[in-house]
C-alpha cells in the first residue's frame, strides 16, 4: 500500500506518494539533473536523489540549478543549464589577470581552455586556474591546434584525466592557413568521443548537411564558423547559419569570425543559442570594455530574435498616415 507523506516543500505544506526525492522532483515535472535539493538543512547530491528515500515530515528546498542573473531565458547542453549565452576564450590576452577581468565583464559562465604540456622547468608558474576558478566557471577543454582525429581524441582523454571534464569542444583543423575544419576527421573524432562518454560541442563548416551528420554522430552542440578563426570578418553566410539552426535539435552556437558587437547580435538574431569568441575581445584596444559590449550585444540579439523582427518591404511605409495633412 502506497503511504502518503506530508512534507514541507519550498515553505509550503504538500502531500505526496513519492518514494524518493527524485520521484518527487519528477512529480513536479522537473528534471532531477537540473535542480539542487536541500533536505532538512543539508544538500542532497544530485547523484543520490534516486536513492534518497523521502520521509514523512521532511522539509525540502528545491531550486533551479542555474547560474546568476536573469533566469527567464536559459539554455542547456548535456544536462547543464546556463544563463549567459556568451562563451569566451582564454588566449591572446596580455596576462591571466586581464583575461579574468574580461570574463567577469562578459558575464560568461563557460570559458574554452587549451590543453598544453606542463612547464616542467617552472612548475610553480602562474596558471589560469589561479585567476579563473573552475568551480565557479565551467571550463570547456578544446582541441585547438589538432589536425587529426587521433590527436584530438588523445588531447581530450588527457583533459578528462586532468580535470574530470566530459563536456568538451572538438575542433580538428584541415590546414594552418585557413584553420578551416577537416570535416572527415571531425566526424570520425565525434563518433569516437561520443562512444567514450564525452559530450562534444563541435566546431564545423557552415553546412546544414554536415551539421546534421555531426548531430547524428553524437555532437551535443553544433558550432559552425561565421568566418575564419581570428579574422573578425563577421558572419559571412547568414543563410546557411539559419538553415543549421532550423534543422538542429541540439544547441547551435556561432564559433569563430566575430569581430565586433554587431556581429554577435546578428548571430543571435538568426536564432543561435549562443556565440563563442576569443580574438574579438582579447585583441580589442580595451578588452574589458569590449567584453561588456559583447555581453550586451548577445543579450540584445537574443531579445530581438524572441521579439520577432518586422517584415522586409520593397517600398516605404510611413509611420504616420499621409491622409488629413494640413
Amino acid at each position: 500500500m502506497i503511504q502518503t507523506k506530508h512534507v514541507t516543500l519550498n515553505g509550503e505544506p504538500r502531500q505526496t506518494n513519492a518514494s524518493t526525492i527524485a520521484d518527487l522532483v519528477r512529480e513536479l515535472e522537473l528534471t532531477p539533473e537540473k535542480v539542487a535539493v536541500e533536505r532538512n538543512g543539508e544538500i542532497v547530491p544530485r547523484s543520490a536523489l534516486g536513492e534518497a528515500e523521502l520521509q514523512d515530515g521532511d522539509t525540502l528546498e528545491i531550486v533551479h540549478f542555474v547560474g546568476g542573473g536573469d533566469q527567464s531565458d536559459t539554455w542547456s547542453v548535456a544536462a547543464r543549464t546556463f544563463s549567459s549565452r556568451l562563451i569566451v576564450g582564454t588566449g591572446k590576452y596580455k596576462d591571466f589577470e586581464q583575461n579574468a577581468a574580461a570574463v567577469e565583464a562578459s558575464g560568461a559562465e563557460i570559458v574554452t581552455v587549451a590543453v598544453r604540456r606542463v612547464n616542467v622547468s617552472d612548475p610553480k608558474a602562474p596558471m589560469l586556474t589561479d585567476y579563473i576558478d573552475p568551480k565557479k566557471t565551467t571550463y570547456l577543454p578544446n582541441t585547438a591546434g589538432c589536425f587529426t582525429a587521433d590527436d584530438a581524441i588523445r588531447t581530450l582523454r588527457l583533459a578528462r584525466e586532468a580535470g574530470g571534464w566530459d563536456l568538451v569542444k572538438l575542433e580538428v583543423l584541415g590546414e594552418a592557413r585557413t584553420l578551416y575544419p577537416d570535416m572527415r576527421e571531425t566526424l570520425k573524432a565525434t563518433e569516437t568521443l561520443a562512444k567514450e562518454g564525452f559530450h562534444p560541442m563541435v566546431y564545423c563548416v557552415d553546412d546544414p548537411i554536415a551539421a546534421k551528420q555531426l548531430e547524428d554522430a553524437g555532437a551535443v552542440a553544433i558550432m559552425p564558423l561565421g568566418a575564419p578563426i581570428g579574422s573578425g570578418l563577421g558572419i559571412q553566410n547568414q543563410v546557411t547559419i539559419r538553415l543549421i539552426v532550423e534543422g538542429a535539435s541540439v544547441p547551435v552556437l556561432v564559433d569563430a569570425g566575430v569581430g565586433t558587437a554587431s556581429d554577435a547580435a546578428v548571430g543571435m538574431e538568426l536564432g543561435c543559442d549562443g556565440i563563442l569568441m576569443n580574438t574579438a575581445i582579447a585583441e580589442a584596444k580595451d578588452p574589458i570594455r569590449m567584453a561588456r559590449a559583447m555581453k550586451l550585444a548577445v543579450e540584445g540579439g537574443r531579445e530581438a530574435y524572441l521579439a520577432g523582427r518586422m517584415g522586409r518591404r520593397k517600398y516605404a511605409d510611413p509611420s504616420s498616415p499621409l491622409a488629413g495633412l494640413i
